[in-house]
């Protein structure tokens, strides 16, 4: 089971909370524990303490960890309420026992945090907080009302308040520290790997477009030969059947409907032939030249350049994400543009560079540092150019081309060129690339 919650800029974030056995295993391990900390201090250091109420509160999540598996199943998936109303039981259990051995002054206190800790993991933001203010209140609470601590009865042992309120701030600035920073730290996991299985099923489907478009040229080459068999047999049956007669027009309409097949197999090896095979070589301006092109019936002017180029053009290893990597920054540009993108190609040495430049309004300049993150959209200079609201939209266009352009060796930087916009993002891979 899954949750859909709002992320940055509107997109959404799907919350896969942890199964319903690895949370019964952490509240497994937590019993063992509690377990063995409060028989130990009964039995091991002859302690008084509330032996009974300590074990009916353990039982309690024993029986709870028998139940749940069995009414549900261990492989099942919480709904994220239902995952946070189980951390919270797990708070106040824990408080509880806290309680009846010392309250704060109970060194396991400490372990209040560990319930926020796995909240900030796997809960939207909203049960997390929740669950740090209930791990809060429960602090608050046992620091005033709490039985004594557990100790030898022939000394006397006493807390000094103020250590006692160091302890109840320690606490409090764990769970919010805690929370604060977890959630962050896992929300940017979760964006990463939200983000790069778009990427591979973007990458997906191109590489079934590509193969699809080479089974088409196949199916072409290997139906054009029976196909101009069957155009030159009824060639010759309508030069020896009578004009006007119905087998006459018969002949006529099959070699009318040859002709059509011929013209849809002529398009169906065209569509293998943009593509070519995957492995092929090819010229970085061919390359350009070829990514390009879809993109130059938008009104816009594409214009090459070719500076500082020492030699030939270095030649790329075709693959798929070679081509949709720069194809989707052309097309970026090509969008945003007014009227020009300018490709420039630079090669040397050392190194190969390609630099593209639209003359739109610019990236964002408070975006420009974080260009390339998932979920981070540049819409708004598609507002700016239409004077409209602006539009809707993930944000993973610059994270999958800088995700695939970054595999094939390739630096990115993103730059705006002038005081009103101009956006420009340049692409460096060095020699060795081209050749691994």
């Amino acid at each position: 089971m899954s949750a859909i919650a709002a992320g940055p800029n509107g997109a959404s974030e799907v919350w896969r909370p942890l199964r319903l056995e690895t949370l019964v295993r952490i509240r497994w391990i937590a019993i063992v524990g509690q377990l063995v900390g409060v028989l130990f201090v009964a039995f091991g250091l002859g302690f008084p303490l509330p032996l009974l109420p300590c074990l009916g509160l353990i039982a309690l999540s024993a029986l709870a960890n028998v139940w749940l598996p069995a009414r549900f199943g261990a492989a099942n998936r919480p709904s994220p309420r239902f995952a946070a109303i189980q951390i919270a039981y797990d708070c106040v259990q824990l408080g509880g026992l806290l309680a009846l051995t010392g309250g704060l002054q109970n060194p396991f206190a400490l372990l209040l945090l560990a319930p926020v800790a796995v909240s900030a993991t796997s809960l939207p933001r909203r049960a997390t907080f929740l669950i740090a203010a209930l791990a809060i209140l429960i602090a608050s609470v046992i620091s005033v009302w709490h039985l004594p601590l557990p100790w030898d009865p022939a000394e006397r042992i006493v807390f000094n308040r103020v250590y006692v309120i160091g302890i109840w701030v320690a606490i409090i600035c764990g769970v919010v520290f805690i929370s604060a920073y977890t959630m962050r730290v896992s929300r940017d996991a979760r964006q990463i790997a939200n983000a790069l299985a778009a990427t591979e099923l973007a990458l997906s489907r191109r590489e079934q477009l590509s193969a699809l478009d080479g089974l088409a040229a196949a199916a072409a080459h290997e139906l054009g030969t029976p196909l101009s068999t069957i155009a030159l047999a009824a060639k010759e049956m309508r030069a020896e059947a009578e004009p006007g007669t119905p087998l006459a027009e018969d002949v006529e309409l099959i070699i009318a409907q040859a002709a059509r097949c011929r013209a849809i197999l002529a398009k169906l090896r065209n569509l293998g032939s943009d593509g070519g095979d995957p492995f092929a070589q090819v010229p970085l301006t061919d390359l350009l030249a070829e990514v390009a092109r879809p993109h130059e019936g938008r009104g816009k002017a594409i214009l090459f350049y070719h500076e500082n180029a020492a030699g030939p053009p270095p030649v790329f290893r075709r693959n798929v994400g070679l081509l949709y990597g720069l194809g989707n920054l052309i097309e970026n540009a090509a969008e945003f543009a007014r009227e020009t993108v300018n490709i420039e190609t630079a090669w040397d040495g050392e190194e190969v560079a390609v630099t593209i430049t639209d003359d739109g309004p610019g990236f964002p300049v408070e975006l420009i540092a974080r260009l390339g993150e998932p979920y981070l959209t540049t819409r708004v200079r598609e507002a700016q150019i239409a004077g409209t609201q602006p539009s809707g939209g993930l944000g993973l266009g610059i994270f999958i081309a800088k995700t695939l352009l970054e595999r094939t060796g390739a630096r990115l930087s993103f730059t705006n060129i002038a005081a009103n916009g101009h956006a420009q993002v340049r692409i460096v891979w060095p020699r060795a690339a081209l050749t691994s």
